[in-house]
């Protein structure tokens, strides 16, 4: 048992404690390292923002905190962007969002570079969050892959395309751990876990940033939402968040640490309250934490009109108000609202804001520019523009896409399908449809690149098949007329594709369901195919987990495929035919009715923990408490068998954490299936006693591997003092390891039952 007397005491000297980190490291030292690798990247520019500086006027300091939006439609020119224009013109605008194309910002950056004063560059920003022109699955997918270097192809990808269209930067990765399916933003997030969270946040950051930015093919990335807009009450978009201060730096922020350390250029705040005090105005977490605790020297961005929200909120009240919270708290760069540029000057005459503060966040946005290379060459080549996307993005998407599906259920191996199939029906809202592409697709590539179809692939992939489509019923309509049709083709056929899921309109920003089940009829669609007899697949394509009880057991096999993509139809077809073996996992739970929720892996635990033998046992009394399918779930067209886990050592001196050492835990895995596949080993780790209630388990390390028939690899987890210790309530930062037992679990799910204990001393 741990000597809670005798606790270890690691914040002293700073153990980093994020989640992505292999093994423990102080955090001074490796907040220095990030720093001195932004700086090499970016060159020696503090004298040339101080010498701009002096230059400029206090009026053309406030314009660089402003950006102004865009509308796609719109051309430089016209009369609708003269609000823009002017301030460029007038040296008084720092940034445009939602611009898109080589001419067109090229015409903006003339205005502000050839007709200003100063001539400082345009920064101009995008939403830009699974694919530019190739539309890559969506982020909730990606994590589903267990592999980082998913979302790495698909922001060197996007940065590509996005860079040669004049756009420096995206507001991407997107980082809000959540354990909210209702939330339709958990589509853009890589689910429950800050673990797996971090690992993929760090390999975005590095995708879209690269090693510089001279290049052309590089952009800035922005970490967001910061922070904990992820534990939205009820799952309502921009609602509040009531959360301590342990949970938020044990579940929330490890997300956002590995982005600092990955050397993230910008962060964007939240529209959500924490514990209170509105994001935009919360100087405990952008000022305490992001720069003096991390150390973060570059710029943090408003969310679009966070800054006027503060009045909403009730924490400002006026725009005067606001525009001083949000500035003295740690926001740089205000987002669509004005209140920045128009009181400015009159909050620095009355005292409120300091010409100091103003000339730090004038310097974050000017360093970012210089850093991205605008002063320099702030045109892009219009001859070298990509317009489209390659066959390599396009291949890239495809492998991304089918790389993140999941198997959720095989009952007698209905998958994969047999290329020789004679006959096949096709049923289903999204069988032939291209609205695969999910939330937050860029809208001109949605336009001009819609998603393939699912029916047009499953003809390629099976030429020699006759293959029928019904739709059965529409999306989110309640009419069933079609549903006769969908049955007589199911009838008539070898094996019937149905599929189903959500319009990607139900995802995403301002897309809360308090339903989590199938919109429309299309429950009752497989419930009519299922009274056929004959054998069917369900392909799921969605923007979260939904509540798939009512029909799961009358599906013979269930493929999770989210939203795909561009190459969402090619890539449906490689996983139901076998071309790929599907290897992904949940990276969140799916619950069994949404009355269930929450329903995380990752809980704490109670007193008294569920015991369905015990009517006295945090539960519900009509339903199980585990969930319909656990975090981390996933099959396979071949079998795996794992080992006996390995400790390196059984026991760790406290000491020797403090000094960084590590722990090892070594796991065969085995194929002993028929075909090559994909397994993804985990480990999951539990304190068995703390000063403060730790989660049942927490994941600590994964690897995807891929063997052949027969094959067994080795797969060694390292970790240290960042993976056992915990953050306590403390709003200065107090991290503890402390002595006791801790049980180590591998496995392929968060159910994994194989267990080591490793005592710290």
């Amino acid at each position: 048992m741990p000597q809670l007397g005798r606790r270890t005491l690691l914040s002293a000297i700073g153990v980093t404690a994020a989640a992505g980190a292999a093994v423990a490291a102080p955090a001074a030292r490796a907040s220095v390292a990030a720093r001195s690798a932004r700086r090499a990247r970016r060159g020696p520019y503090d004298g040339e923002v101080r010498a701009l500086l002096r230059r400029m006027t206090f009026e053309e300091k406030l314009g660089q905190l402003q950006q102004l939006p865009w509308s796609w439609e719109l051309n430089p020119g016209s009369g609708e962007t003269r609000e823009v224009e002017d301030a460029a013109r007038a040296g008084r605008l720092g940034s445009v969002l939602s611009v898109l194309g080589a001419a067109r910002t090229n015409a903006l950056q003339r205005i502000a570079v050839e007709e200003s004063r100063l001539g400082i560059p345009l920064l101009f920003g995008l939403d830009v969050i699974h694919g530019c022109w190739t539309t890559f699955p969506i982020p909730l997918a990606q994590a589903a892959s267990f592999d980082p270097e998913v979302a790495r192809t698909d922001a060197e990808v996007s940065a590509r395309e996005a860079r040669s269209c004049g756009v420096h930067w995206v507001f991407s990765p997107m980082m809000d751990v959540t354990h909210e399916p209702r939330w339709g933003r958990i589509a853009e997030s890589d689910g429950e876990d800050p673990y797996l969270t971090s690992r993929f946040a760090a390999a975005k950051v590095a995708g879209y940033q690269g090693d510089g930015y001279r290049d052309g093919r590089t952009v800035a990335a922005c970490a967001k939402h910061f922070v904990a807009y992820g534990g939205a009450e009820g799952g309502r978009d921009y609602n509040t968040v009531d959360v301590s201060e342990s949970r938020l730096r044990n579940l929330y922020l490890p997300p956002f640490k590995a982005a600092v350390e990955a050397g993230v250029e910008t962060v964007m705040a939240s529209f959500n309250t924490i514990g209170g005090v509105p994001a935009h105005g919360n100087a405990h977490t952008l000022t305490d934490i992001l720069r003096q605790e991390w150390g973060f020297d570059g710029m943090v961005v408003s969310d679009w009109a966070g800054v006027q929200e503060l009045i909403a909120h009730g924490f400002a009240e006026d725009g005067a108000d606001a525009a001083r919270r949000a500035l003295n708290a740690g926001v740089d760069m205000e987002m669509t609202s004005t209140h920045l540029r128009t009181e400015g000057r009159a909050l620095l005459d009355a005292g409120r804001i300091t010409r100091r503060r103003v000339d730090d966040a004038v310097s974050r946005v000017l360093r970012l520019k210089f850093t991205l290379g605008l002063f320099e060459e702030p045109y892009v080549k219009e001859s070298a523009e990509i317009t489209a996307p390659s066959p390599a993005a396009r291949r890239a998407a495809r492998t991304a896409a089918a790389r993140s599906m999941v198997l959720l259920k095989n009952d007698g191996g209905v998958l994969p399908l047999r290329r020789s199939v004679t006959s096949i029906a096709l049923v289903g809202p999204f069988a032939s449809s291209t609205d695969l592409l999910g939330t937050w697709a860029v809208p001109a590539a949605a336009k001009r690149f819609p998603a393939a179809k699912v029916l047009d692939a499953v003809r390629e992939a099976a030429p020699g098949a006759r293959v029928t489509y019904a739709r059965g019923v529409a999306a989110d309509g309640a009419g069933t007329s079609g549903i006769a049709e969908a049955v007589a083709a199911a009838r008539a056929a070898e094996v019937t594709v149905v599929v189903v899921g959500e319009p990607a309109a139900l995802s995403g920003e301002a897309a809360a369901r308090s339903d989590l089940g199938l919109p429309g009829a299309q429950e009752e669609l497989i419930a009519a195919v299922a009274r056929t007899g004959r054998p069917f697949v369900v392909v799921l394509v969605n923007g979260r987990p939904l509540t798939v009880g009512d029909w799961l057991d009358a599906a013979p096999a269930v493929l999770e495929a989210w939203h795909p993509g561009v190459e969402a139809g090619p890539a449906i077809a490689d996983v139901l035919f076998g071309a790929v073996n599907p290897g992904g996992r949940l990276p969140v739970s799916f619950p069994r009715t949404v009355g269930q929720l929450p329903v995380h892996y990752n809980h704490e635990s109670t007193g008294r923990p569920a015991d369905p033998g015990n009517k006295y046992t945090s539960k519900y009394l009509d339903l199980p408490s585990s969930p319909q399918f656990p975090f981390g779930h996933g099959l396979s067209y071949t079998t795996f068998e794992l080992g006996t886990p390995e400790l390196s050592r059984a026991a760790v001196p406290a000491a020797a954490l403090r000094e960084g050492a590590g722990v090892e835990v070594t796991v065969d895995v085995r194929n002993t299936g028929g075909r090559a596949g994909d397994e993804v080993v985990q480990l999951y780790m539990r304190d068995r006693a703390a000063s403060i209630a730790q989660p049942v388990r927490r994941l600590i390390g994964f690897e995807r591997v891929t063997l052949e028939p027969g094959a067994t690899r080795t797969v060694r987890f390292r970790f240290g003092a960042a993976e056992l210790g915990f953050w306590t309530n403390d709003p200065a930062g107090e991290f503890l390891v402390e002595e006791g037992a801790f049980d180590l679990y591998t496995g392929t799910s968060s159910t994994a039952r194989a267990r080591l204990t490793l005592t710290v001393e």
